[in-house]
């Protein structure tokens, strides 16, 4: 069953994801994939995360459906025009990427290449209007397409956001333009989570609650003063502090989190950072 039919049948929903490596050396990343195979529904594969020049996601994509693994292609707008939007995005059908996950993407001045001239052609609820436009056989300018793709597109979500009501207006915007689904930002705080669930019901769409492994407090203090959304508790930043064991502490941190998410949410999103390896072990110890 795919990531699309689990998510129309309400199943809950394990995605992980996956960074692309900066060259061809492309072996750790897909031993890494082959970690949580069967273990999630999906696995993301960030597209120039963090505008950091890397491989391309939509060929690890292609190489993770080769090992019978599903996908899911992140694609930003920060680098492409409308053109080579439509054209990846066909080009991921014609692969066998279905599950696309439309993201507006970070400006790269945050990137290791700051010189680079962004793009920004369009925004996320606009590159979500291009693929249901592909879906019905035309492209933006209403030209018919000779073959028709099939997408299962999502958008991503930040329960965060101080003021909340535009990040629930533009909820509303994606879904209307077709997102399916809907990953969300590091959650740490599960009443400021359950304030977001309260605001955005009314729409009844597919909440994807994302977690990031803790590996330090240091990296929880930055966090809060640099990831606009993301807030975590002192009493979480304390806990970092105290323990000699870091690792063992982020995984019974987010194995506890997720735990007391899961009741609330449709599906789980875990973003390693890094820390790949350890994604079997936070399942493990969240008991999924």
């Amino acid at each position: 069953m795919s990531l699309c039919d689990k998510i129309k049948e309400g199943k809950f929903i394990l995605t992980s994801e996956i960074g692309p490596p900066k060259g061809t050396d492309i072996e750790e990343v897909l031993k890494d994939a082959e970690l949580i195979k069967g273990r999630v529904d999906a696995i993301n594969v960030t597209d120039l995360q963090s505008s950091v020049m890397r491989v391309g996601s939509l060929a690890i994509c292609k190489l993770l459906i080769e090992r019978g693994i599903e996908p899911v292609f992140q694609v930003t707008c920060r680098d492409r025009n409308r053109l080579a939007l439509q054209s990846d995005l066909l080009s991921a059908a014609v692969l066998g990427v279905k599950n696309i996950l439309a993201l507006t993407g970070d400006h790269p001045t945050l990137g290791d290449h700051p010189q680079a001239k962004p793009v920004f052609d369009l925004d996320s609820v606009q590159l979500l209007e291009v693929i249901t436009s592909l879906q019905s056989g035309k492209d933006m300018t209403g030209k018919e397409l000779k073959g028709t793709p099939e997408f299962c597109p999502g958008a991503v979500v930040n329960p965060g956001a101080d003021p909340l009501e535009p990040e629930i207006i533009k909820m509303e915007k994606k879904i209307n333009s077709g997102a399916q689904f809907f990953q969300t930002q590091a959650i740490y705080d599960i009443e400021l989570f359950k304030k977001f669930l309260d605001a955005s019901k009314h729409l009844k769409t597919v909440i994807i609650a994302g977690i990031v492994l803790l590996k330090s407090a240091g990296m929880a203090k930055y966090m809060n003063k640099n990831v606009s959304g993301v807030f975590v508790p002192d009493n979480l930043i304390e806990e970092m502090d105290k323990t000699q064991d870091k690792s063992k502490k982020s995984i019974e941190i987010a194995a506890r989190i997720m735990k007391e998410l899961k009741p609330m949410c449709q599906g789980i999103h875990i973003m390693p950072i890094g820390w790949d390896k350890k994604v079997p072990l936070v399942l493990d110890a969240a008991g999924l």
